[in-house]
């Protein structure tokens, strides 16, 4: 049976131009873009058609499996809850960023993760999702646990991928991240003790002791577990993002491993060398919502205007997505399109994912109505695969 949906009296927001008209989807792909009026199908009433985003970095569902330092929280509803959220912000692909490695017995970074690969594997199975999930590990180097941690992970990529309603879920990308306390995001060690007593629950004596024996871990662990990873995610066909780039040093070894993805640079310097690397550069929605970075490192803002940004993801704050891509019209002087393209076509492409990122015929229908509240975006509708979901 054909299952056709026709979207019409919007402006749709389309890689290039914004138009006014109709969209037309049949068996969940678009099938055609009109432009002008019509009397069919639903009526957006000049609200926008955008296309679905695509998150590449969302530390969301850890923070449902640990709403408070030390509260661990069901995995099958912390991943109903995540996926709830993420699709009311208008995502409609999202890689789930799960960080392993760590030597904090309390912390969720430090033990296993079989209880929530279990329930992605349940709830895609039963196809009770609203987004299509995919899975970004998140590796620390210096840790000594984290090779250990990565081997169910690894598990899921031994057997062929597969499309259609039962897709199992696989690692799509790769991160490589070294928190050691005095460089990278936490070259200045004050912005680290905030974070790790404040958002962690560290009291002030066990940071201090992280950071005396950090730099022993960094220099037994970290270069073996890059060596890993990037020999693995070769052998995979995965990408890898290097993570929290700060110097042109950080950024050349990243080049010298192969890494196309420049994940969160810290600085301008590290933005340049990663843009003369012709790497993707990938900042965070809120470091744009905000203003600035809260870990005191470069603006977001800063690169788009000097064109070093490429693409945005939500980091911890899954609204910043929408929000921050809408605030560099304003802020950078972008366009719609271009600034849209960087939660959508730039994120995709980087990833492989070539079915989907802009409204175009052929291509699947993951879609976003969306109405303006002055600078503030209000998600109204989302549909995956035009399958309406949220």
């Amino acid at each position: 049976m054909t299952n056709s949906l026709t979207l019409r009296n919007a402006k749709i927001v389309l890689a290039d131009e914004i138009i006014h008209g109709s969209v037309q989807i049949k068996d969940g792909l678009i099938v055609n873009i009109t432009s002008g009026p019509s009397n069919f199908g639903e009526d957006f009433d000049g609200d926008l058609l955008i296309p679905g985003l695509v998150e590449i970095h969302t530390d969301n569902l850890e923070r449902h499996l640990m709403p408070r330092p030390k509260v661990r929280w069901p995995a099958m509803a912390a991943l109903l809850s995540h996926d709830a959220e993420i699709a009311a912000a208008g995502i409609t692909t999202v890689f789930d960023a799960l960080g392993i490695g760590d030597g904090d017995a309390d912390g969720l970074r430090g033990g296993g993760m079989d209880e929530i690969l279990s329930a992605l594997e349940q709830t895609q199975h039963h196809q009770v999702l609203r987004a299509d999930h995919h899975l970004h590990i998140r590796c620390e180097l210096p840790a000594p646990n984290t090779l250990e941690l990565f081997q169910p992970f690894a598990a899921l990529n031994r057997t062929p991928s597969s499309d259609g309603p039962h897709r199992a879920i696989r690692v799509g990308l790769l991160s490589l991240m070294d928190h050691t306390p005095g460089q990278r995001q936490w070259s200045e060690i004050a912005h680290a003790r905030t974070y790790f007593t404040g958002k962690k629950g560290w009291s002030l004596e066990k940071f201090e002791r992280h950071v005396a024996e950090a730099p022993e871990a960094q220099s037994r662990y970290a270069r073996p577990n890059r060596s890993h990873f990037i020999a693995w995610a070769r052998e995979h066909g995965v990408p890898v993002a290097s993570h929290d780039d700060t110097t042109p040093e950080h950024v050349a070894e990243a080049v010298a491993d192969g890494i196309r993805i420049s994940e969160f640079p810290t600085t301008l310097t590290a933005a340049q060398a990663a843009r003369s690397a012709r790497m993707l550069i990938v900042m965070g929605g809120p470091n744009v919502v905000r203003g600035g970075s809260h870990s005191g490192n470069v603006a977001a803002a800063d690169l788009a205007r000097a064109k070093l940004l490429d693409a945005l993801s939500s980091d911890y704050v899954p609204g910043s997505l929408m929000l921050g891509a809408l605030r560099l019209v304003e802020e950078a002087g972008w366009s719609m399109p271009e600034a849209l393209c960087t939660v959508s076509l730039k994120p995709a492409q980087a990833l492989g994912l070539n079915d989907r990122g802009m409204i175009a015929s052929g291509l699947r229908a993951d879609l976003v109505r969306v109405h303006l509240l002055g600078p503030q975006p209000a998600v109204r509708a989302v549909w995956r695969q035009g399958q309406r979901v949220c």
